[in-house]
C-alpha cells in the first residue's frame, strides 16, 4: 500500500456558522457552532489515508481534552499516530467563521503545534519509508526544513503547501519537489495575479506547481519546456457548503494518486473530484471523502 507521511499541525477547529461574516466592530448572530477535529496536516492526513494510502502523522498534541479527541479522531481515521507527540499545555486551535457561501475566515493558535521545532527521534526513520512527505506551515519553519531536509536525503518526494502564507526561505525551496499554493497564496509569494504567470514564476525555485483555484479547478507548470505550458484541470460543479479543508482534501487526494503512479492530469481530476465532494458537506476532515466515493465522482 501507498506510505505517506505527514508533518504538520492538529487542531480542533471551533466553527461558527452565520449568514453573512460579520466586518471589524460588528456582531452578528450565528446559526450554529460546532467542534471539530482539523489542522491543516492533520486533514491532509485524514485525507490521504481515507483515500486509500497507509498513513503516519508526525506532529503534537496538547495533554487536553482536546489533544485526546484529536489523536482519536485520527486513528478512527486509520492514521497511525505513533509520532504525533503529546506535550504540556493546550492543543491548537483554529477558530472559524463559514458564511452562506461556503466562505471562510480562520484564526490558528497553534499552542502545542509550536512546539514541534525539530524532528524527534524516529521521525527520519519513519520519513524515509514513505512514498512522500506532506508539509505545511503551521508549525514552526524549523521543524518543516528538517522534515523536507530528511525526505530529500532519502528520495521521498516533498509536497509543500505554503499555508498559511510565508515568504518560504531558500533551504527549503531547496528540497521542496512539488509547492501546491492555492490562488491567493501564489499571488502572496510571487506578487503577480495572474495564476498562470505566479505559477511559471515558482519554477525558478521549485520543479513542480500546481495552483489550486477553488470552483476553477487547478492548473499545473513544470520545469524543462520553453516556453513553459501549464495544464488547466476544471473542478467538477457543485454547491459549496463548506469550504473548509477542501484545499487540504485536495493536496491529501493528489498524493495518493500520484504515489500510485497516476499521470499528472489524472492525479489532478482525481483530487479535484475528491475536493469537490468535501465542499458539499460542513467541517474539515467530517467532510473528507473516501475512496469509493471519489472513484465513483471521479468515473461519473
Amino acid at each position: 500500500m501507498t506510505h505517506i507521511a505527514v508533518l504538520g499541525s492538529t487542531n480542533m477547529d471551533l466553527v461558527a456558522y452565520v449568514g453573512k461574516a460579520p466586518q471589524r466592530g460588528e456582531t452578528v448572530t450565528g446559526r450554529e457552532f460546532r467542534t471539530i477535529p482539523g489542522g491543516k496536516g492533520a486533514n491532509q492526513a485524514v485525507a490521504a489515508a481515507r483515500s486509500g494510502a497507509d498513513v503516519s502523522m508526525i506532529g503534537a498534541v496538547g495533554n487536553d481534552t482536546y489533544g485526546t479527541q484529536l489523536r482519536s479522531t485520527l486513528e478512527h481515521s486509520g492514521v497511525d499516530t505513533d509520532h504525533l507527540r503529546t506535550v504540556e499545555g493546550p492543543s491548537g486551535t483554529a477558530h472559524i467563521v463559514v458564511d452562506d457561501e461556503g466562505g471562510n475566515a480562520i484564526v490558528v493558535i497553534p499552542a502545542a503545534n509550536g512546539t514541534v521545532i525539530a524532528l524527534a527521534p524516529g521521525d527520519e526513520g519513519l520519513i524515509a519509508t514513505a512514498d512522500a512527505l506532506l508539509l505545511q506551515l503551521e508549525i514552526p519553519l524549523t521543524a518543516v526544513i528538517e522534515g523536507a531536509q530528511a525526505a530529500h536525503r532519502h528520495g521521498v518526494r516533498t509536497i509543500l503547501t505554503p499555508a498559511p502564507a510565508q515568504p518560504l526561505p531558500p533551504e527549503l525551496l531547496a528540497v521542496t519537489d512539488l509547492l501546491v499554493p492555492n490562488q491567493h497564496e501564489a499571488t502572496a509569494l510571487t506578487g503577480l495575479t495572474d495564476p498562470h504567470q505566479a505559477a511559471t514564476a515558482l519554477l525558478d525555485q521549485v520543479p513542480e506547481v500546481v495552483v489550486t483555484l477553488g470552483p476553477a479547478g487547478s492548473l499545473y507548470a513544470t520545469r524543462g519546456t520553453e516556453p513553459t505550458t501549464t495544464i488547466t484541470v476544471p473542478a467538477p460543479p457543485v454547491t459549496a457548503v463548506d469550504s473548509t479543508g477542501a484545499g487540504d482534501t485536495f493536496v491529501g487526494a493528489l498524493a495518493v494518486a500520484l504515489a500510485e503512479g497516476r499521470p499528472m492530469p489524472d492525479a489532478l481530476a482525481w483530487a479535484s473530484a475528491a475536493g469537490a465532494l468535501s465542499v458539499q458537506r460542513p467541517g474539515a476532515s467530517a467532510s473528507m471523502p473516501y475512496r469509493s466515493e471519489i472513484e465513483a465522482r471521479y468515473t461519473s
